[in-house]
């Protein structure tokens, strides 16, 4: 068989790499890519002093900054919680469908699931992150990386 332009060979690759490569041009054609566990990790990851624990037993995924919960990924429920800067905006996600009321947290938190798409999710998952850092002492704050959630 002959691999040929790799973009257009989805055979030729195990399937993390061929959605990988096939990401940008499936999100053009208005395609809704399916997140993962370890996508939202990542992303998680990436932001400074992020830290990972499982508090609630294996299974539940639970980003921090400064001790402080802005993401979390339950064992059976498919989606990530975050942090919304109120009520308000928690209710209006979930009025247009972007999320759902977050099981155990607080009605400013919204669940949304991993097919929200990758745009989405990065920009929730850092605009939680951006809330819960800001609510840190400035000690705390002073003690991370920068971090721009408009970059």
């Amino acid at each position: 068989m002959s691999v040929g332009n790799a973009a257009d060979n989805d055979d030729a690759f195990p399937f993390h790499v061929r959605d990988a490569i096939t990401l940008p041009r499936a999100c053009q054609a208005g395609y809704r890519f399916r997140m993962t566990r370890e996508h939202v990790n990542g992303i998680c990851k990436a932001l400074p002093g992020a830290e990972w624990s499982e508090p609630f037993g294996p299974g539940h995924d639970i980003w921090k900054v400064g001790g402080k919960i802005f993401a979390a990924m339950g064992a059976v429920t498919d989606g990530v919680s975050v942090k919304t800067p109120d009520i308000e905006t928690a209710t209006m996600l979930i009025e247009a469908g972007v999320g759902t009321k977050a099981p155990y947290f607080h009605r400013s938190w919204v669940l949304l699931p991993l097919d929200a798409g990758q745009d989405e999710l990065t920009h929730r998952i850092q605009r939680s992150y951006a809330l819960i850092r800001a609510s840190l002492t400035k000690k705390a704050q002073a003690a991370l990386a920068p971090f721009d959630p408009d970059s």
